[in-house]
C-alpha cells in the first residue's frame, strides 16, 4: 500500500490572497457607499424642491371654491332671483370601495329612489372621479340627521351645504329670468370650447335659459381656491391657505314686478302674452307669456315626469310667446304700411276709395271681403286705420307691390331678430318673392300680395317685433334694442348701467307722414268710430293704437265665419298694439290672445288695464285728479 505524502501550507501564498480579496471587497463597499451617498445626494439636495413638491401633493390639495352667483332685482330692488342654503348629499366615487354596495344601503336608509340613483351613474360618467357628485339635492333636516348619525357606515359619502338658486315669483317670471340647473355634457362642451373650465371647477349650476343665461358671465363669478391638508384616507385635517372667490355681480333688470304681475292677473287663463316697453329706451318694463311653469321645479333637476307634462302640453308652456311666438300680424301693421304708401305716393292723405265690402281683380274671380260685410263707404287713409278698413288695404297692397312691401317693412325690423338679450327669439317670417320660391318652389302671386296688405297671408311676426316697430314708429324713426337688463351692481353697490344699442334710423322723405299716420292711430282709441273707443272710454290719459283679429284658416267664398263652430285652437287672435300719452309717448303696450276673437272686444281691453296700471304707479295724480272729477274723462 502506498504512503501519502502530507503538503506543507504555503502560510504567504494564503495571506496574501485574502489581502488581495480584503482590499476588492472594501473597495466594492466604498463603491457602494459612494453610490448611496450619491443617490442621498441627488435626491435629497439636487432635487429637494421636486420630491417636496411631490410629497406636499399626497398629503396638501388645493380644492376650488365656487363662486356666489349674482342676485337679479327689478328696477325698484325687489328680489327676484336669490340663493337659499340647501344640503346636498354627495359622493366621492374614489374614496368608497364597493360603490354599488354603497348605493344600495343609502337607497334603504334615505329612500333613494331609482330615478335618482340612475341620475347618479349619469352624472358620474361625465365628471372625474375624484371630484363629489350629488346623490340626493334638498335634504331635509330630518335626512340631515339621519345620515349624521351613520355617517361612520358610508366613507367617501358626506352632506354638503351650498347655495342654490330660487325664484320667489315662480311662474311670472319665468320666460323673462329663465333658470339655472345642472351642468350637463353639452354645457361642459362649450365651457370647454370657451376656455372656462377651471372657472367653473365647483359649480354646480348654470344658466340655461332667458336672463340666466344670456348674462351668465356676469353673474357666474370667480373660482376661488383652499389649500387643505390631507390624511392618508384623505380627509381634511387642516386648512393652509384660502383664495376667496369673486361672487357674481348684481344684476337690475328694467322690469318692474308690479306691472309683470298685472299682466298675470290681466291673462289669467287666457294664453297668449303682454309686453310693456319703454318709448324712449326700449327698455322692457314687463315681458309675460301665458301660461307659464315654475323654474324652481329645473333647478333641482325636474322629474321625467313633470318635464313630459311641460313638453307635451298643448298649451306649450315651455314656449316664450313674446319672442317665440310666431302670429299674423293682421291689422296693427296697417299704419306702417300706410306710412309706406305715402311715402312711395302711392296714396296721400287726401286719396279716398268708396269700400262696398268687396274687392275684385281685373278678370279675376275670386272676392276679397272687407270685415265689415256692407262696408265703410268713403274711406280715406286716416278712416281706413281708424275703422281698419280691409278694402283700403288690399288695393293699397295691390298698387304697392310685395317688393316694397318687403324691403320697408325689413327696415322696421320684421322677419330678423329685435337683438332683445334673450337667446330664445325668431325671427319669425316677412314673405318675398325670393323667400317663396325658396321655400314653396312657386312663383308670388298678387292674391299673395293682397293677403300681406291685412297683415295675414305668409307674413309672422313675433310680439317683440311689433313692440320694436312701434316704438321706431312713435321716435320718428330712431330705433334702439329692446332691453331686459339696465344694469349691474359693482362691488360698492352703484349701479353701472347697460348701454343702449342704437340701430341705423329709418329715414323718410316726408316728416309730416309720421304725424299723420299717428294721428290716425288716435282715432283708433278717441275717433267717433275707433275700434278700441270703448275699450279706452273715461281714461285720465291720452293714447293711441291699432287693433288686429288675426284669422287662422280661410273661409271658404260665400260661407260666413262662425267661431262657435270653429275649434277653439283655430279661432282668431286678437291683438292690441299702443302707446301713451299720444304727445309724448312714455311707453308701449303689445297684447296678443291667443284664440280669443276679435282684438278690439279682447285684446285692447287687457292694453287698458296695462296702460292704468302703469299710469297708477307711475302717475298717479292722473287718477287722483279723476277721482275728484266725480270720474270725468281726462278726454
Amino acid at each position: 500500500m502506498p504512503i501519502k505524502r502530507q503538503t506543507i501550507r504555503d502560510h504567504t501564498a494564503e495571506a496574501n490572497l485574502f489581502a488581495r480579496r480584503a482590499v476588492i471587497a472594501g473597495l466594492i463597499v466604498i463603491l457602494l457607499l459612494a453610490m448611496v451617498v450619491s443617490n442621498l445626494y441627488y435626491l435629497q439636495v439636487k432635487h429637494f424642491d421636486d420630491y417636496q413638491t411631490r410629497s406636499n401633493g399626497n398629503r396638501i390639495k388645493v380644492l376650488p371654491i365656487a363662486p356666489n352667483r349674482g342676485l337679479i332685482y327689478d328696477r325698484n330692488g325687489v328680489l327676484l332671483a336669490e340663493n337659499r342654503p340647501v344640503y346636498s348629499l354627495e359622493i366621492v366615487p374614489e374614496q368608497v370601495d364597493n360603490l354599488d354596495d354603497t348605493l344600495s344601503q343609502l337607497q334603504t336608509l334615505m329612500g333613494i329612489t331609482d330615478e335618482e340613483v340612475e341620475d347618479f351613474r349619469q352624472a358620474l360618467r361625465r365628471q372625474r372621479r375624484f371630484k363629489p357628485v350629488a346623490l340626493r339635492s334638498r335634504l331635509s333636516e330630518e335626512e340631515v340627521a339621519r345620515f349624521a348619525s351613520r355617517s361612520h357606515r358610508f366613507p367617501g359619502a358626506s352632506i354638503e351645504a351650498r347655495l342654490a338658486r330660487y325664484y320667489p315669483y315662480q311662474d311670472t317670471l319665468t320666460h323673462a329670468l329663465g333658470y339655472v340647473s345642472k351642468i350637463n355634457k353639452k354645457d361642459l362642451q362649450k365651457i370647454q370650447v370657451a376656455g372656462q373650465e377651471a372657472n367653473y371647477a365647483a359649480t354646480y349650476d348654470i344658466g340655461k335659459l332667458g336672463i340666466e343665461k344670456y348674462h351668465e358671465d356676469i353673474l357666474h363669478g370667480k373660482v376661488g381656491y383652499q389649500q387643505v391638508e390631507v390624511n392618508s384616507q384623505g380627509r381634511i385635517i387642516r386648512t393652509l391657505d384660502v383664495e376667496p372667490p369673486t361672487p357674481g355681480r348684481d344684476i337690475v333688470l328694467n322690469i318692474d314686478i308690479r306691472l309683470q304681475l298685472a299682466a298675470q292677473e290681466a291673462l289669467k287663463e287666457q294664453r297668449g302674452t303682454v309686453i310693456i316697453s319703454s318709448a324712449l329706451t326700449g327698455g322692457i318694463l314687463a315681458m309675460y307669456s301665458n301660461p307659464g311653469y315654475d323654474p324652481n321645479l329645473f333647478v333641482h333637476g325636474i322629474s321625467s315626469k313633470n318635464y313630459s307634462a311641460l313638453l307635451n302640453s298643448p298649451d306649450r308652456p315651455l314656449i316664450n310667446r313674446a319672442t317665440q311666438g310666431q302670429y299674423p300680424p293682421a291689422s296693427t301693421v296697417k299704419p306702417l304700411l300706410g306710412l309706406l304708401g305715402l311715402e312711395t305716393n302711392t296714396v296721400t292723405q287726401e286719396y279716398t276709395i268708396k269700400d262696398t265690402g268687396q274687392y275684385r281683380l281685373p278678370n279675376v274671380t275670386h272676392v276679397w271681403r272687407d270685415w265689415r260685410k256692407w262696408g265703410h263707404g268713403d274711406v280715406d287713409l286716416a278712416k281706413a286705420i281708424e275703422v281698419s278698413c280691409d278694402t283700403y288695404f288690399y288695393e293699397l297692397a295691390y298698387e304697392m307691390g310685395i317688393d316694397k312691401i318687403s324691403d320697408y317693412m325689413s327696415e322696421f325690423g320684421f322677419g330678423d331678430y329685435t337683438g332683445i338679450d334673450l337667446y330664445e327669439e325668431s325671427d319669425a317670417n316677412l314673405p318675398s318673392r325670393g323667400w317663396k320660391q325658396a321655400r314653396f318652389n312657386q312663383p308670388w302671386y298678387i292674391g299673395d300680395t293682397i293677403a300681406v296688405g291685412i297683415g295675414q297671408g305668409y307674413w309672422t311676426i313675433t310680439p317683440i317685433q311689433l313692440i320694436h316697430a312701434t316704438n321706431a314708429l312713435v321716435n320718428y324713426g330712431a330705433r334702439f334694442v329692446p332691453q331686459i337688463l339696465q344694469g349691474y351692481r359693482n362691488a360698492d353697490g352703484q349701479l353701472t348701467p347697460e348701454q343702449l344699442k342704437f340701430l341705423r334710423p329709418i329715414e323718410i322723405v316726408n316728416q309730416d307722414n309720421w304725424d299723420a299716420v299717428q294721428h290716425a292711430m288716435y282715432e283708433v282709441v278717441n275717433g267717433e268710430y275707433g275700434g278700441a273707443r270703448f275699450a279706452f272710454a273715461k281714461t285720465p290719459y291720452i293714447s293711441a293704437g291699432k287693433t288686429g283679429t288675426a284669422q287662422l284658416f280661410s273661409v271658404a267664398q260665400g260661407e260666413e265665419y262662425d267661431a262657435e263652430k270653429v275649434d277653439e285652437r283655430l279661432r282668431d287672435n286678437a291683438m292690441y298694439v299702443g302707446y301713451a300719452p299720444y304727445d309724448k309717448p312714455e311707453i308701449t303696450v303689445a297684447v296678443v290672445l291667443e284664440n280669443a276673437g276679435g282684438g278690439s272686444k279682447n285684446a285692447a281691453p287687457i292694453a287698458r288695464q296695462m296702460m292704468d296700471a302703469y299710469f297708477r304707479l307711475y302717475q298717479p295724480e292722473l287718477f287722483a285728479s279723476q277721482s275728484a272729477n266725480n270720474g270725468e274723462p281726462g278726454h
